[in-house]
């Protein structure tokens, strides 16, 4: 999933709906939009509510553009009913209707005023019921919507709400309301590139809006990170942003990632870093950790799925002795590695390493142990400490993976960020862990 909006509906669970790449092609979106949603504070557990919209030839849902990809929709509840705005690659804007968030949605009717115009549409309904319609890409627009939730109002049409030259906006715009006034989160090109989701602030849905700052920004994510797109929500006494970050070395397979963040009392919003965590407390460093869970990554390496022969369970039960047949059960007994970090390193030596942050050490580790193949070195570094274990991988292992543990120089405590710095060719990278 990409383009992430997240909505607490009546039901008071947590929803999220997105766009759907699709691993390995290298266009943007699928065409179809699932829906997920939790009621775990932490964000830890998710239910797939499935398939919710599909426009394949075969079974459009979009009647006057079949097969066309669907790009970042949004959804709205009012009186009863959820509206789910749907847009596509052919810059068609269009909803559709359901009586439960998981559709199936139908009564799909062009938005007229905005169907044709442009992409990435956002709803919002205020306390007094009246419901707001933006989109747009490089400059945005909007209108109140008529109280059918269909059509515009045009007479309320505005121009320019946000546009590239005075706020930096590319496109992704969603709307929320902080404390009485209006918050806009948008994809931010003010850093060179769309890898940024930067807010702006207005006493009205319509504007004018001043810029505020950056929210999130996902460079380092991939060695071809670009545009984010998400979306900020209050659940269960935090805020959280959701965003995208690209994988698989392309900027068309995208995955929602999500951290909590703080409103100060001012409404200013600080920028929060890329984690390992996410909204969950910091992770556990004993035991094995997916090394492809890396919070940000430079270099040539990148995430990318396991081959067929890959994907096994890696044992966690303290003896760290490779690779086992175990579960998948969720009881902790194994972590089963499905992706991997690959390309880390490189012939030449270069500048490669892969951030987790953060990782909890307790009362100490002194011992750390990597999982990986190829020809190298897996350098380990952490916050404060340095450089501190360096793994040699077996030169005549290349072609299989082996895990190499070692004594740490000095015992690692408390919540730390560490790094895996690459030196060596050819490596692929499974998973990590330490020891006491």
């Amino acid at each position: 999933m990409a383009d992430a909006e997240a909505h607490v509906l009546p039901d008071g669970r947590l929803y999220i709906v997105g766009s759907t790449d699709i691993s390995g092609c290298r266009d943007y979106c699928g065409p179809w939009y699932h829906i997920w949603s939790t009621d775990d504070p932490e964000l830890r557990t998710w239910v797939d509510h499935g398939q919710i919209f599909s426009n394949e030839a075969g079974s459009p849902g979009i009647p006057w553009a079949p097969g066309t990809p669907l790009y970042a929709p949004d959804l709205a509840y009012k009186d009863g009913r959820y509206y789910l705005y749907v847009c596509g690659a052919n810059n068609f804007e269009a909803v559709a209707s359901a009586d439960s968030p998981a559709g199936p949605y139908g009564d799909v009717k062009r938005i007229e005023g905005a169907d044709g115009d442009s992409i990435d549409p956002t709803v919002f309904v205020d306390d007094d019921g009246t419901a707001y319609y933006l989109w747009g890409q490089f400059h945005l627009r909007g209108a109140k919507l008529k109280d059918n939730m269909y059509e515009l109002d045009r007479a309320s049409l505005t121009d320019n709400i946000l546009t590239e030259q005075e706020h930096g906006f590319h496109e992704g715009a969603s709307l929320r309301k902080i404390n009485g006034r209006y918050y806009i989160v948008f994809t931010d090109i003010s850093r060179g590139r769309a890898t940024c989701m930067s807010y702006a602030v207005a006493d009205h849905p319509l504007g004018p809006y001043k810029r505020g700052g950056v929210i999130v920004d996902n460079t380092y994510c991939d060695p071809k990170s670009w545009n984010d797109h998400g979306s900020i929500q209050y659940y269960k006494g935090r805020w959280f942003v959701f965003y995208h970050r690209s994988t698989q070395n392309g900027v068309t397979c995208r995955r929602v990632c999500a951290e909590p963040l703080t409103v100060l009392p001012d409404g200013s919003i600080p920028e929060v870093p890329m984690t390992t965590n996410g909204a969950e407390p910091p992770l556990s460093a004993f035991g094995v950790i997916d090394a492809a869970c890396a919070s940000r990554m430079k270099g040539d390496l990148y995430i990318t799925p396991c081959e067929a022969g890959e994907i096994r369970a890696v044992d966690d039960a303290g003896d760290n002795a490779g690779y086992n047949a175990g579960d998948d059960a969720g009881d902790n007994a194994y972590v089963s590695v499905r992706e991997k970090l690959t390309d880390c390193g490189g012939g030449n030596w270069t500048d490669a390493w892969a951030e987790y942050r953060s990782l909890d050490f307790g009362d100490g580790a002194g011992r750390f142990f990597v999982t990986a193949s190829g020809k190298g070195s897996i350098i380990l570094m952490a916050e404060g400490l340095g450089q501190i274990a360096r793994a040699e991988l077996s030169p005549g292992a290349a072609a299989a993976p082996e895990t190499v543990s070692v004594k740490t120089d000095v015992v690692i405590s408390g919540v730390k960020a560490v790094w895996l710095l690459f030196r060596g060719s050819g490596i692929d990278t499974y998973s990590f862990g330490f020891e006491p």
